[in-house]
């Protein structure tokens, strides 16, 4: 059993953005780490299929203390790998369930009109490339360095850049070692979708953070002026938090919070590579700090990314996304209007940009909207699209005057 434990480790380490898979792997502590890599590995290449096993065979429904990198583990070994090695409870739960794995495996085969197991991995590849077209985003981490020197250590690497990118698809177009600067933001590099830098030394350093555009977009849409005191309310893994330091150059004051106590100590590893200073990790639930705690007065931007269905995340391929039910969405959206109004009952508060990976607009427009109407004239919505200053320049002309300003943001790609 320890040995799926592990691997269902890694993958959620890696759905995090903890780390590369071999760091993960190695930082395991599992002692076979090969049987470990090999055994990630393979469930990764077989990931499409296992989330369409899952969900038809709605077996995460049936076991709801099962975790889905555990259960996509088991099942992977179940059907796909070489059998269920570990005894106990998991494995008794998983041949309970593999009559009705088989049956949809069975049904997906027919399908797609294959018969064995690789033909159905290769023609589900085929109708799921959007996901590996994706660029491979990098932040330069500014507050190590800049990007003049990242472009110039990149082209001492033997990488060709291309300047920077006129539109979207010329990003789609990059290809071996070649990279570019992001037509939008302007500390975010561009390199083709198969570019692994989990080695590189720069990577290692922390003077540069890998992580996608949607991500970075919060961060930079928020904009606080160096000084700023800042709350970043759903904060690991704390890539979005090192992106406010950056943007504030470690001056001010940020306040990040995350209820687990793992989580915390990921992102004080993350935090402590970029060299984040002047930031106070708090392990609590931010629907229950309270806003009229003095050392959140001059709190006066808030970043608020909850959690969401994930809809939008651009690692699944098309009709990878299993969409949730309407009592599911119904929830997350009570939830999200619960800690978006408790976000703008901080007393200083002048702007907050509202973020999340969910294409869904029960979790996006929705909630805003309901939000805005029971805050009357308090606050106003602006579009996410609308000309915004380039971080630290301040708000929006004419926004400043106003006592309050609410930033509505739909993060998607």
């Amino acid at each position: 059993m320890a040995l799926y434990s592990a691997a269902a480790a890694v993958l959620a380490g890696l759905e995090r953005g903890e780390g590369g898979l071999k760091s993960l792997v190695y930082n395991s502590g599992f002692p076979r780490v090969r049987q470990l890599y090999a055994l990630v590995s393979e469930t990764l290449r077989y990931a499409s299929l296992l989330e369409k096993l899952l969900d038809g065979a709605a077996l995460l429904q049936a076991e709801k203390k099962l975790a889905p990198q555990l259960a996509k583990v088991l099942v992977y070994d179940l059907l796909f790998g070489k059998g269920l090695k570990c005894g106990g409870r998991w494995k008794a739960l998983a041949q309970r369930h593999r009559a009705r794995l088989e049956a949809e495996l069975a049904r997906m085969k027919v399908r797609h009109k294959v018969s064995r197991n690789e033909d159905l991995l290769a023609s589900e590849k085929a109708v799921s490339t959007t996901a590996s077209r994706v660029p491979r985003y990098v932040r330069v981490n500014t507050l190590k360095t800049c990007v003049d020197d990242v472009i110039d250590f990149f082209k001492c690497q033997g990488y060709a850049y291309l300047g920077k990118a006129t539109s979207v698809e010329e990003l789609k177009t990059l290809s071996g070692k070649k990279f570019l600067l992001d037509l939008h933001l302007p500390e975010l590099l561009v390199f083709p979708s198969q570019t692994d830098l989990h080695d590189n030394l720069l990577y290692t350093s922390g003077h540069i953070i890998l992580q996608d555009k949607a991500s970075c977009l919060p961060a930079f849409l928020l904009g606080p002026v160096a000084g700023s005191h800042v709350i970043d309310a759903c904060a690991a893994p704390g890539n979005k938090t090192s992106h406010l330091a950056a943007i504030l150059k470690n001056k001010g004051q940020i306040f990040a919070f995350d209820v687990d106590p793992k989580r915390v100590a990921t992102m004080n590893t993350l935090l402590t590579r970029a060299g984040v200073t002047g930031c106070q990790l708090v392990q609590q639930d931010f629907l229950t700090v309270d806003p009229r705690d003095p050392k959140y007065s001059r709190v006066t931007h808030i970043l608020l990314d909850p959690s969401c269905s994930g809809s939008g995340m651009v690692t699944r391929g098309p009709g990878e996304e299993v969409a949730p039910s309407a009592e599911r969405l119904q929830a997350l959206a009570g939830f999200q209007c619960r800690i978006l109004n408790h976000a703008l009952s901080f007393p200083a508060l002048q702007r907050l940009v509202y973020s999340t990976c969910s294409l869904h607009r029960e979790e996006n427009e929705d909630v805003v909207q309901a939000v805005l109407q029971e805050w009357g004239l308090a606050f106003s919505s602006l579009p996410a699209a609308a000309k915004n200053p380039q971080p630290g320049e301040g708000t929006e002309p004419g926004a400043a005057t106003k006592k309050r300003k609410k930033k509505k943001q739909r993060v998607k790609e």
